[in-house]
């Protein structure tokens, strides 16, 4: 595939199927984005001269996570070996070009920005590991939160170790500044999915009346708890799943793990079979009516799990931290 346009066309002709495996469409994804990565590095070559130095690209998010849906936005970063004003605006287009061949190939622009063509997200290696260091010691809400956002980093291209030592600095300093009550406190908000009656909260207004957001109230509480017991056990895996089976016996007992890593993959699953994934908004939402009454007490037991997950992980670390 020499053109974004064969891309897209190869996207739009085997995502069929792949659409209903979680796995094999994450999969398809990671083979289409490092097609986009080695179109736009030609382009580069051809216009501005060979890569200057060793770099490596790195998707977050849901991609960084191989928990992407259908469709999905863009969530990727660089870091590059060396440091020089001419290295930097190289690495800089880029990251634009690759944003641009992203965007035709089917992933929608990051609404946040959190793309290597901003120099937030696209750094050499001694910038990083000040912009890291910079965001661990103010600790704010904002910093934290990106903290997380780069914790959920997983190399796709280049150089893979330069990313994982970044990341070994990160937990190290989260440690020892004793940030990880301050990590759950960015997490803490989530939405609920079971009223108090016992029902599935759907929502009430809008395009998806009637639907259940499974992105914020079904997906968040499981990534968010298990990546937060992912931080405090030192496991550098970026998939809910593979972090689970990292997870030592005292961070979450085997028992638990197993019947967690079940109702996270039957989510995904579900998120894939059951909503309606046309277009990157729809594919976060599950119509209540279309679902069986089996379906429905499942996707109730999966709420039900990720709710006590989480207030379980909120109880370990207010407890350690405290």
């Amino acid at each position: 595939m020499d053109t974004y346009l064969e891309i897209r066309r190869f996207r739009d002709s085997q995502s069929i199927w792949v659409s209903r495996n979680h796995i094999q469409l994450n999969q398809l994804h990671d083979k289409i984005i490092h097609s986009v990565i080695t179109v736009s590095i030609k382009q580069m070559e051809d216009r501005y001269g060979p890569i200057p130095c060793p770099f490596t690209f790195f998707m977050m998010g849901s991609a960084g996570r191989f928990e992407q849906s259908l469709w999905s936005d863009q969530d990727h970063g660089i870091i590059y070996q060396q440091q020089s004003t001419e290295i930097q605006e190289y690495f800089l287009t880029l990251g634009k070009e690759i944003s641009l061949g992203l965007h035709l190939s089917g992933y929608e622009y990051c609404d946040g920005a959190v793309m290597a063509s901003n120099p937030l997200w696209c750094k050499s290696l001694s910038q990083w590991s000040l912009q890291l260091e910079s965001w661990s010691l103010d600790s704010s809400w904002e910093c934290i939160r990106q903290l997380l956002i780069f914790i959920d980093g997983r190399s796709l291209y280049g150089e893979p170790e330069f990313l994982e030592n970044l990341k070994k600095k990160v937990y190290q300093t989260i440690h020892n500044e004793k940030l990880l009550k301050k990590a759950l406190n960015n997490t803490l908000y989530l939405k609920k999915g079971i009223g108090v009656l016992g029902q599935i909260l759907v929502e009430t207004h809008g395009l998806h009346s009637g639907s259940l957001n499974i992105k914020e109230k079904a997906l968040f509480p499981y990534v968010n708890a298990i990546r937060l017991l992912a931080i405090k056990g030192n496991i550098l895996e970026t998939t809910t799943l593979s972090r689970l089976e990292r997870l030592s016996e005292y961070e979450l007992p085997s028992i638990k793990r197993e019947l967690y890593k079940k109702q996270f993959l039957k989510l995904l699953n579900f998120r894939l079979t059951l909503s309606k994934p046309d277009n990157y908004e729809n594919s976060h939402y599950l119509p209540m009516t279309s679902l069986t009454k089996e379906q429905k007490k499942e996707i109730k037991e999966i709420l039900k799990n990720g709710t006590d997950l989480y207030r379980y992980v909120r109880n370990l670390i207010e407890k350690e931290e405290n």
